[in-house]
């Protein structure tokens, strides 16, 4: 073989490895690039809207790296009203792609320190249902104002007393896409009815105290009468709050029949985003 022939293909070869060399290292950029892209980067705010003569002050968190219009998800806190818990849950919404609201039931994001007072709270609430789902309604709007939120995408779920107020807010016809309630009570001021539009998923204690056995299969039947489409859970050997890490310091301050179930917490939590994924 001549050595200008040797030569060319020896030129040939640097030149394929080179450009192997220079195809692997741009792919190696762009995966980086894509990787930088999609990770989560959480934005919050506070956020104030009125309803009922008062204002709301609610709690907005998005991915700030995540394009186009996305799904809304509206988070009802339990009956200590708007706390640090319900905005975690809407942070854990936020970096699963949601736009999340962590919304305020009593008005001037009140809490209570006491059951005595969270009660009171809750019963102002359930007891005018029409300031009620005024309240909800105009943090409804709110998320679907959202420039990054697609108004025709939103689901709502709750805890405890949010629980029910989803609940109630679905079985009154609300456009709901889904609707998810953990350790909530199934006696509402507004039971199940042909108006109901969301998929409707119950995540509850097999033994809270707090969830009358009758209660359930009364809502139950109400459910099955008109159709609805829904999924109802009774965790075995969870009690009420089971999904709260607090649960189990408030019960012995109060001597509540509370207390967290880290598989219940989990599992009910992938139950959650199977519903999502489905209506979504």
């Amino acid at each position: 073989m001549s050595d200008v022939k040797k030569y060319g293909i020896l030129l040939l070869s640097i030149l394929i490895l080179a450009g192997c060399k220079e195809n692997k290292s741009k792919t190696a950029s762009e995966a980086a690039e894509t990787t930088e892209e999609q990770a989560v980067k959480l934005k919050g705010e506070v956020v104030t809207y009125a309803a009922d003569s008062l204002n709301m002050k609610g709690y907005l968190v998005w991915d700030e790296n995540a394009t186009g219009k996305r799904p809304g998800v509206i988070v009802v806190h339990e009956w200590w009203g708007h706390n640090d818990y319900v905005r975690q849950r809407a942070e854990m919404l936020a970096e699963l792609g949601y736009v999340a609201l962590a919304i305020d039931m009593y008005g001037d994001g009140k809490q209570a320190a006491h059951p005595d007072d969270a009660g009171k709270f809750a019963m102002s609430v359930m007891g005018n249902i029409d300031g009620a789902t005024a309240r909800f309604k105009a943090a409804l709007e709110m998320l679907q104002a959202q420039e990054s939120v697609d108004a025709e995408k939103i689901a709502a779920i709750g805890y405890c007393f949010g629980g029910s107020v989803v609940l109630t807010m679905a079985n009154a016809g609300l456009d709901l896409d889904a609707v998810a309630a953990f350790h909530s009570g199934v006696q509402l001021p507004i039971m199940p009815t042909s108006d109901i539009k969301a998929k409707v998923l119950v995540c509850n204690g097999a033994v809270d105290p707090f969830i009358p056995a009758e209660t359930v299969a009364a809502y139950k039947k109400a459910m099955d009468s008109v159709q609805a489409d829904y999924k109802y859970i009774a965790y075995e050997n969870a009690a009420h709050s089971f999904t709260s890490k607090a649960a189990d310091s408030l019960a012995k301050e109060f001597n509540l029949p509370l207390a967290y179930q880290q598989e219940a917490d989990e599992k009910s939590w992938g139950e959650l985003q199977k519903l999502l994924d489905e209506v979504f």
